[in-house]
């Protein structure tokens, strides 16, 4: 019976992740016709109907192609980093409920796990730069180190108002509040903190206009510029799957989750899916319209604005309910 049972949990396992793998290639087809048509261009057009098999025919070009190591690079971290990468983002998938049975671990602590594994995915980047015994992925990787410890301070206090009005750390439950609640979502009540998180979950995933690691204005790659072939993929895979992670935290904490207006029959996680396009199309709408900042604007913005400002919204969300007006 347990043999089953295992059986069970590792197809579950690989159907989870060969559909978010699914939705990451495409993810980045969405991504160029959204900015394409941004910027009066078409976009992929050449590969398949409307460039439908451009993802497909870039990860057979990126397999095939030639893996290039530098001679003098610490070749046991070096293969290591891209892994850590993917697994870490990977693992954040198994807490989060699509629908209220579509959710692989429903475990009471499903927001810290996910903090938990986010953190480790930048081991992989400060390894990633150090490993490739190159300054420029060294100063990548510690920029982005630093980037990301800031704004993961600033993301995880953004959450807080959110744990504190539903009073868990289950994102089912979480979901569950929210539509008790007398707004719906928690978007409204904690516009603070969803404004918070919107900017850290730039941030926190390397997006414009905080994409300062793999800055193009330095003609390297940040971290990764030694990478190559199918091992500079798994970075560009991690960051995407992190971007779908942000977007799932982001509709359950704020948004409702798969609550919607209406029920749709036959798809119950139409809203849950819906919502999340909807802010995985904000990450490109954002890509095609602001410039880059500088580092030392990054710094200030995460330390000196958005730390105190989730301060102070954790104590007015304290503040708010022991009044009884939450």
């Amino acid at each position: 019976m347990e043999d089953l049972n295992i059986i069970k949990i590792l197809i579950h396992i690989l159907v989870l992740i060969g559909v978010v793998l699914l939705h990451v290639a495409y993810s980045t087809y969405f991504e160029r016709k959204v900015i394409g048509h941004m910027q009066v261009r078409m976009g992929p057009t050449r590969v398949g109907p409307l460039g439908l098999l451009q993802p497909i025919a870039d990860g057979i070009k990126l397999f095939f192609k030639e893996d290039i190591i530098p001679a003098a690079a610490d070749k046991p971290l070096f293969f290591a980093a891209p892994v850590i990468c993917l697994v870490a983002a990977l693992s954040c998938l198994a807490v989060l409920p699509f629908d209220p049975k579509l959710v692989l671990a429903d475990i009471n602590i499903g927001l810290i796990f996910i903090f938990a594994m986010s953190s480790l995915a930048s081991y992989g980047v400060v390894l990633a730069g150090w490993a490739s015994n190159s300054k420029f992925s060294f100063l990548g990787g510690l920029r982005s180190m630093s980037q990301v410890i800031s704004y993961e301070i600033a993301l995880g206090l953004s959450l807080v108002g959110v744990m504190m009005m539903a009073g868990s750390l289950n994102l089912g439950e979480i979901v569950a509040a929210q539509a008790a609640s007398r707004f719906g979502i928690y978007a409204i009540p904690q516009i603070l903190g969803f404004f918070i998180f919107v900017v850290a979950m730039l941030a926190e995933t390397n997006r414009v206009p905080f994409d300062l690691p793999e800055a193009e204005t330095e003609l390297v790659a940040g971290y990764c510029t030694e990478y190559s072939g199918i091992r500079f993929s798994l970075f560009f895979m991690a960051e995407y799957i992190g971007m779908i992670v942000m977007a799932s935290i982001g509709t359950i904490c704020f948004l409702g989750g798969w609550h919607g207006p209406f029920p749709v029959p036959y798809v119950p996680f139409f809203w849950f899916l819906f919502k999340v396009y909807c802010i995985m199309f904000f990450f490109f709408w954002i890509r095609a319209t602001l410039p880059r900042y500088r580092y030392d604007q990054l710094m200030d913005l995460g330390w000196k604005f958005l730390i105190p400002l989730a301060l102070a919204n954790i104590l007015l969300t304290g503040a708010l309910k022991s009044l009884g007006w939450l």
